[in-house]
């Protein structure tokens, strides 16, 4: 009896420490995060629907904060789900694949895995080539694939259709991706959440500064509320390096 109501505690306690971090249950249970459930939206505050992206651009939004900046793709196929991927720090995950009438709607964290090189709006390294494009894999042969990410800072690359598993370069562990859905009566998209391996807290260990002068804000760290504003990266960066 005594050890039953020890676990009993033990599992009450837990429960509220789960509560009281999100972080908790996602270290220890997987890496599913649930924030706020946000509309994606134009720059006029209009719904964005699947058919208003066109396909292979790369589009801009921010989730889960005002300075985390995410791309949302259209790749123009049917994107399963299923594949295993792990982070870095060994946490196993499973890719949910594509949304949206074809499943052909994605999003990841538009942040580099290995030094968090992001789009910004004076400069995006970072971004989708929807084209077959040449790069070094992870064994350094040439390769070529498309519907790829392609950060130029240290040639890292991910597979867009695989869940943004690393194909070359030093990335240590997939882009993390955002959690989307799509809502058939209203035409539209959310965000609910993110999955894989985030890297937003160091982010803002690194950037809190240039962030705060970029973007107007104090809190780097504020989370995105009601909607989050999709538009083309041409738009939102000035340059766009390729390599």
């Amino acid at each position: 009896m005594i050890k039953r109501r020890r676990f009993v505690k033990l599992c009450a306690s837990f429960a509220a420490a789960v509560s009281a971090s999100p972080r908790l249950l996602a270290q220890d249970g997987g890496t599913l995060q649930h924030f706020e459930r946000v509309k994606l939206v134009n720059t006029r505050g209009r719904v964005i629907s699947p058919n208003d992206l066109d396909v292979g651009t790369n589009y801009v939004f921010h989730y889960p904060y005002v300075c985390t900046p995410c791309f949302l793709l259209n790749v123009g196929q049917p994107v399963r789900g299923g594949a295993t991927l792990e982070t870095k720090s060994g946490h196993r995950y499973r890719w949910r694949g594509g949304v949206g009438p074809q499943h052909s709607i994605v999003a990841f964290s538009a942040i580099c895995a290995h030094k968090m090189t992001h789009p910004s709006p004076t400069v995006s390294f970072i971004n989708y080539r929807h084209q077959p494009t040449r790069f070094m894999d992870s064994d350094e042969r040439t390769a070529q694939q498309a519907k790829i990410i392609y950060c130029c800072s240290e040639k890292s690359v991910y597979d867009v259709t695989g869940g943004g598993r690393v194909l070359g370069g030093p990335a240590p562990q997939p882009l993390a991706a955002v959690l989307l859905d799509y809502e058939p009566s209203e035409g539209a998209l959310y965000a609910k959440g993110t999955y894989g391996g985030d890297m937003f807290e160091e982010f803002f260990d690194k950037f809190t500064e240039r962030l705060q002068l970029e973007y107007l804000v104090t809190d780097v760290s504020r989370r995105i509320a009601g909607t989050s504003a999709v538009e083309p990266l041409a738009d939102f960066s000035e340059n766009q390096v390729l390599c």
